[in-house]
C-alpha cells in the first residue's frame, strides 16, 4: 500500500510559521514520522508540497494509478479550491483531509472547507498528529 501526504501552501514554514498554531515541527520532522509510521503499519508513504495549485492537482493525477489513498493538507486552499476538489474525484482513490489547527475554532473564512464533500474524512485540531491519524485511517479503511 501507499500513500501521498500532500502539503499544500505555506506549509513548507513549518517550526516557523506561527508554532503557537502550528507548532514546533518542521515539515522534514513530520515526513520523517510519517515514514516511519508507514513502516511500522508495512505501507510506503511519498510526501509532498507545493504552494502553488496546479502543482497540488499536478502531484494527484501523477500518483492516480501507483498509490492507494490520500492525506492532504491543503492549507488555505482547503477554503477556495475547486480545482483540488476535482482532482480528488478524478483520481478516485480515499483521501483524508487534514488540518492541524481546528478551523472552526479560527476565523469564519476557515470554517467552509471546498474538499471535505469528496474526502473519506476529515481530521483536525490534533496538531502535528494529525498526520498519524489521517495515515492510520487510510490504512484501516483500505485494509
Amino acid at each position: 500500500m501507499k500513500f501521498l501526504v500532500l502539503n499544500g501552501p505555506n506549509l513548507n514554514l513549518l517550526g516557523e510559521r506561527e508554532p503557537e498554531i502550528y507548532g514546533a515541527k518542521s515539515l522534514a520532522d513530520i515526513a520523517a514520522e510519517c515514514a516511519a509510521l508507514a513502516n511500522d503499519l508495512g505501507c510506503e508513504v511519498e510526501f509532498r508540497q507545493s504552494n502553488h495549485e496546479g502543482g497540488l492537482v499536478d502531484a494527484l493525477h501523477d500518483i492516480r494509478h501507483t498509490h492507494q489513498g490520500v492525506v492532504i493538507n491543503a492549507g488555505a486552499y482547503t477554503h477556495t479550491s475547486i480545482a483540488l476538489r476535482d482532482a480528488i474525484s478524478g483520481i478516485a482513490l480515499p483521501t483524508v483531509e487534514l488540518h492541524i489547527s481546528n478551523t472552526h475554532a479560527r476565523e469564519d473564512f476557515r470554517h467552509a472547507s471546498m474538499l471535505g464533500g469528496v474526502c473519506l474524512g476529515i481530521i483536525q485540531g490534533f496538531g502535528t498528529a494529525g498526520y498519524g491519524l489521517a495515515i492510520r485511517a487510510l490504512h484501516t479503511h483500505l485494509s
